[in-house]
Order: C-alpha cells, then sequence, then structure tokens
C-alpha cells in the first residue's frame, strides 16, 4: 500500500474515498487541500457528479488495484473553472465545464481537476445535474452506436436497456433513425418505450420476440450485459461484426463483433444533443456530497432506470 494521497486530519475540501480495496464498508468522507491543476488539467469547483456502476467495480479493485489509497472515488463532473494548468487554451476562471478527472482525483468532491482534453463547456441550458452525467454513461452510448456504419432505419438491439447506458443508446438510436429493440426486465417497458423503442423482456422469450420483430436478423447488437445473454442474441444479428459490447469485449470479439471503441469528439456531440433536449439523461435522484455512501448503496441494491448524481 502507498503512501495515503490525503491528510488524516480534515482539510479545507471534502471528498468521498476508499481507504481500501473492496466493500462499501471502506468508503467514508475525508478532506483534502483544494488540488491544483497541472499542465493540461483544470481545477473546478464541482456543482454536481455522476455516480456509475464503474465507481463500485473501480472500489473493488477490478481496474487493479495499484492506485494510492485513500482513493477519490467519482469519474465524472460538471462544475465551474477555478484555475487552468500551463499549455490550457480555451479555458478560464468562471466558466461551466464538464469532464473526467484527472490522476485519479475523483469527482466525489467539492473540488477536483480535469483533464482539458477531456472537457467541454457546459451549455447555459444544460443543468449541471444532467451534465454530470454525460463524460461516462452519454459518451459510452455515443461511442457504441457511432462505432458503426448503421444506414436510417436499420434494426438495432440492446440488451441491458434498462440501465443509463442503455437509455442513452435508445435516445441516440432515436436522433440517427435507427430502429431501436430494447432488451431489458418487464419493470423496465415504460422507460425503454417512452424513448420510442420496441420493448424485448428478457430472458429466454428475448431470442423469440426479436426473431417475430426483425425476422430479417438485426443490423447491430450493442450489449451492456455480457455473459451468456450476449451469447444468447448473437446469433440474431445479420453480420457478427455488428456485434458490440461494453461489458464483454472478449466475448464480443470471440463472436466476431468488438468491444467500445472510443471515438472522437463523443462528449461534444452527446452534450449538444442533450442541451438541445434530443437525449434526457434521466436523473433520478440527487445526494449531497456527505450521503454519497447512499447513492453509492442505491447504485449498487436499486434496480432503475436512470441516473444518480451526487451535489456537493
Amino acid at each position: 500500500m502507498s503512501t495515503a494521497a490525503f491528510p488524516a486530519s480534515p482539510g479545507p475540501s471534502p471528498v468521498f474515498v476508499t481507504t481500501a480495496y473492496g466493500g462499501p464498508e471502506h468508503q467514508k468522507l475525508s478532506h483534502r487541500e483544494i488540488p491544483a491543476p497541472r499542465p493540461g488539467e483544470i481545477g473546478i469547483e464541482v456543482r454536481a457528479a455522476g455516480v456509475n456502476p464503474a465507481d463500485a467495480k473501480r472500489r473493488e479493485g477490478l481496474f487493479g488495484t495499484s492506485g494510492p489509497l485513500p482513493l477519490a472515488m467519482g469519474l465524472e463532473a460538471s462544475g465551474v473553472v477555478t484555475a487552468v494548468g500551463e499549455g490550457v487554451e480555451g479555458f478560464a476562471p468562471g466558466d461551466a465545464v464538464l469532464g473526467s478527472p484527472a490522476r485519479g482525483l475523483g469527482a466525489f468532491a467539492a473540488h477536483t481537476v480535469l483533464r482539458a482534453a477531456d472537457t467541454v463547456p457546459k451549455p447555459e441550458t444544460l443543468p449541471f445535474a444532467e451534465a454530470a452525467t454525460l463524460p461516462v454513461a452519454g459518451t459510452t452510448a455515443y461511442d457504441l452506436l457511432h462505432q458503426l456504419p448503421l444506414a436510417k432505419g436499420a434494426a438495432v438491439l440492446v440488451l441491458g436497456a434498462g440501465g443509463g447506458v442503455g437509455r442513452m443508446v435508445l435516445q441516440l438510436a432515436e436522433v440517427r433513425g435507427l430502429r431501436a429493440l430494447g432488451i431489458a426486465s418487464e419493470a423496465k417497458r415504460a422507460l425503454i418505450e417512452e424513448t420510442g423503442a420496441a420493448f424485448v423482456p428478457s430472458g429466454k422469450a428475448a431470442g423469440p420476440a426479436v426473431r417475430a420483430l426483425v425476422p430479417e436478423g438485426a443490423a447491430a447488437l450493442i450489449d451492456l450485459v455480457g455473459g451468456e445473454p450476449l451469447r444468447d442474441l448473437a446469433p440474431l444479428v445479420a453480420d457478427p461484426s455488428g456485434v458490440v459490447s461494453a461489458a464483454d469485449a472478449s466475448t464480443a470479439e470471440e463472436l466476431g463483433g468488438a468491444g467500445r471503441a472510443n471515438s472522437g469528439g463523443a462528449l461534444a456531440h452527446v452534450t449538444e444533443l442533450a442541451a438541445a433536449g434530443r437525449v434526457d439523461p434521466h436523473v433520478l435522484l440527487t445526494f449531497p456530497l456527505d450521503r454519497a455512501a447512499e447513492a453509492m448503496a442505491e447504485l449498487e441494491h436499486g434496480h432503475h432506470g436512470g441516473k444518480l448524481v451526487i451535489t456537493p
């Protein structure tokens, strides 16, 4: 274990951390000096931070355990610029922005630092809470859908459509003029149908339902679940190269498809669409920073179809 990144005694700026890799019992609200941006970085006062399944996976060590502890949590934020690092152009103190935290500094904090290359201006029409959900979920959805050359009207299956990323994929498919089929539990039917997509129940009934709706085969399968559900539905895609997974890249590749490929400008594009009201991140619940543990518990045990946000 490396030397602690934050002082043990309370300092001027709160931050939510995990003190060890593992379960939620290691999470706590701590304090640190306000981090200063290095070259290519932007310091912000955080106004909102999105909560994602990846936050729990990162805490559990599924992305590796070599990072210094305590580890600041949170992977996406919106806020107001307080300082800019050397070489940063296009941003100035007072600007409203959204992006991803730099060098493990976390988004569940009163202040953090963003990577300038992964930051975009926040439009005035886009609330901070909605903006904070776009750097992870929004760009994931955009990348998955836009890495395939899909013609207007093409049928796209979305496995795991009831979650925050899946619902965003459905909305982006509507924007592109695609025919989306959202596969999820019956409890998510209304959330899926209100995007304009067709609902397909998950489980054993999914295959026959898709075959009935798209007898010629789908043009693509966007997977957010992986494993056996991905294997079961992949044959319903006319061309295996149309299988794309953010949850199980190795299985997708085995089946002839691919994992997620980052597309240039995804955050700017999805932010523009959200500001115009063409996609809605669907923020369900917001929590103050001192209740971040509750937000994580809701993420890990809830069965909702929208986004959770922490608002320092």
